[in-house]
């Protein structure tokens, strides 16, 4: 390393390879700029280090002038790459960084900084300079006028535009007229024409206002989007019909949003009224109101001719509101509030169904709503019920992640909340529990059924699961049950002998069909099939059928039926 240095030193220094010159080499040593013997020692007097031998300050001096052409080296490679001719403050920074030395910190000067040349006092110092520092006076600084308190940063907000509408407040710009947006969508070189540099800046730096050539472009009008008197009035109708107490007209705007298909212009503005409608109708505790809100959710969802994705951000927190808010109506122990989180929790699944993608992650982040939800202490039961159901409508593979892991703590609550010696728990947190029970049996417990083998012990159960391992135990014994006493069916048939109303009766014999023949003459022989009809899981047949379903006949030239075939209906041929 020192070879290298000192062959660089050399290199720099302009030495050469023979000893001939000494008196030169000394000469062109003094004129080369370096840290010299005489400043080191200087600085080593000025931090209390004197008696340092003359060969070592030329050590340490050659070495710190090596370091420091690295140094501005690296930085004028900064400069140059940066296409400038001034060295800044900042070049010496990133050289620094280079070499893997810390930048200097509060040496940034926009404007060169002027050195001040000292002659050494007497001494054989060459090219010392020095920043001239400023003399302050205490008295002057103290009795100085403070400067003004800057103001604090505060942020307000303002309205940009309402309904399409620029507000005329200082904070926007000031509207312009319609004649000049008309000429301005029409012609628009006309700016160009302008002697105002801010509207014709072209003009202003080629220095001309008029241009020679002007292409004259007619631009399409820009589409209002405001709707029309018949769309506002229908508007108006629906959304009245909707929420108000006619459940005739109700059930025909739902219809009408359901299948129209003209909906699209409308359809921002009817998000917004929902959206709207769950924020003020929530603080209000109108349960009436939301479940109202919610039908007209599930009434856009089955249009299949409207785009919802660009107002989802609209819907999802209306939904989801409906879903795992604290309180959504006056009399919470009394109104049937479950119904409304069980369909909101339904037309969530819907949507994430339909509108889940790799891009937008809907299903990722509604299911992440509810889990917090369901993991926060400070919720009550009310609001774990809707966690709950949102999360069990997503699917089996949620319940198992989301759900199953948070059963015990769940059951502390649940026993907690119906303990009799437990004065301070309300009627409302009593149902909540009684509702989250029967909640996780019904969801949980189908999926238990898929996970383990039987037998089932109940111990292992209540271990895992607490006070809820009896129920979910008699739940998952139910579903085996129910499971296994369905059949297969027959033979590729694949139909159950259980029905919606109960186990199928008997097969029951078939009955006589009519059969359609077509006579031919010449007493040819027809053979006349019955219709065909879907096959049914059927006994095989006994070994005398009674009812005809195949008949051949035959029929004299002149169509009549001969007398051995008409006189006994024994005498035919099945």
């Amino acid at each position: 390393m020192m070879d290298e240095r000192e062959s660089q030193q050399g290199f720099d220094l302009g030495r050469g390879d023979s000893d001939d010159g000494g008196v030169e080499e000394d000469k062109q040593q003094q004129d080369v700029p370096g840290m010299g013997v005489q400043v080191i020692k200087a600085m080593a007097e000025s931090v209390a280090i004197p008696g340092v031998s003359d060969d070592a300050l030329k050590e340490i001096g050659d070495d710190i002038t090596y370091r420091l052409r690295i140094i501005a080296q690296n930085a004028q490679k900064f400069m140059n790459h940066g296409k400038r001719t001034r060295l800044t403050c900042s070049d010496l920074d990133h050289a620094l960084k280079v070499q893997g030395h810390e930048p200097l910190y509060g040496f940034h000067a926009r404007e060169h900084v002027p050195f001040r040349y000292a002659s050494g006092g007497g001494r054989d110092i060459h090219h010392l300079h020095f920043l001239e520092d400023k003399e302050l006076d205490l008295n002057e600084l103290v009795n100085s006028q403070l400067p003004k308190i800057p103001a604090a940063p505060s942020i307000r907000a303002h309205w940009l535009a309402i309904d399409g509408v620029q507000p005329a407040i200082p904070e926007n710009p000031p509207p312009q007229s319609k004649d000049q947006l008309i000429s301005d969508s029409v012609d628009p070189a006309s700016s160009l024409k302008s002697t105002d540099s801010k509207t014709n800046k072209l003009g202003a730096v080629l220095g001309q206002t008029k241009m020679k050539t002007v292409e004259t472009v007619n631009l399409k009008q820009l589409a209002s989007h405001e709707l029309s008197v018949e769309q506002q009035l229908y508007f108006k109708e629906i959304t009245e019909a909707c929420v108000g107490s006619d459940e005739s007209r109700r059930a025909e705007a739902l219809q009408s949003l359901a299948m129209d298909p003209g909906l699209h212009q409308m359809l921002p503005r009817l998000a917004t009224f929902i959206a709207e409608g769950v924020r003020v109708n929530v603080v209000q505790h109108n349960l009436a109101i939301l479940i109202y809100l919610m039908r007209m959710v599930k009434s856009l969802l089955e249009n299949q001719s409207l785009i919802l994705e660009k107002y989802l951000h609209e819907l999802i927190p209306a939904v989801a509101t409906c879903i795992v808010s604290r309180q959504l109506c006056t009399r919470p122990d009394h109104d049937n509030h479950w119904a409304l989180r069980d369909f909101a929790s339904r037309m969530m699944a819907a949507i994430c169904k339909n509108f889940h993608t790799s891009t937008n992650n809907i299903q990722t982040r509604v299911t992440k709503i509810f889990s917090d939800a369901l993991k926060c202490e400070k919720n009550p039961l009310v609001a774990y019920y809707g966690a709950i159901a949102g999360l069990q409508e997503l699917g089996p593979e949620v319940i198992k992640v989301f759900i199953l892991p948070n059963i015990k703590i769940l059951a502390e609550k649940i026993d907690a909340a119906l303990d009799p010696n437990n004065t301070g728990a309300s009627s409302v947190e009593k149902n909540a529990a009684q509702n989250i029970r029967n909640l996780l049996v019904k969801s949980v417990s189908p999926v238990l059924r898929s996970m383990r083998n039987p037998p089932d012990n109940i111990e292992h159960y209540k271990t895992e699961f607490g006070s809820l391992g009896a129920p979910l135990h008699g739940g998952v014994e139910k579903a085996r049950k129910q499971s296994g006493n369905k059949p297969s069916g027959g033979s590729g048939s694949g139909r159950s002998s259980y029905s919606q109303h109960g186990p199928l009766s008997a097969p029951r014999a078939p009955q006589p069909q009519k059969v359609f023949m077509r006579v031919i003459p010449e007493a040819q022989q027809v053979r006349v099939d019955p219709p065909v009809q879907a096959p049914v899981a059927l006994p095989p047949p006994p070994q005398v059928v009674t009812s005809p379903l195949v008949r051949t006949v035959v029929l004299n030239a002149d169509g009549s039926m001969p007398s051995n075939q008409s006189s006994s209906r024994r005498s035919h041929h099945y």
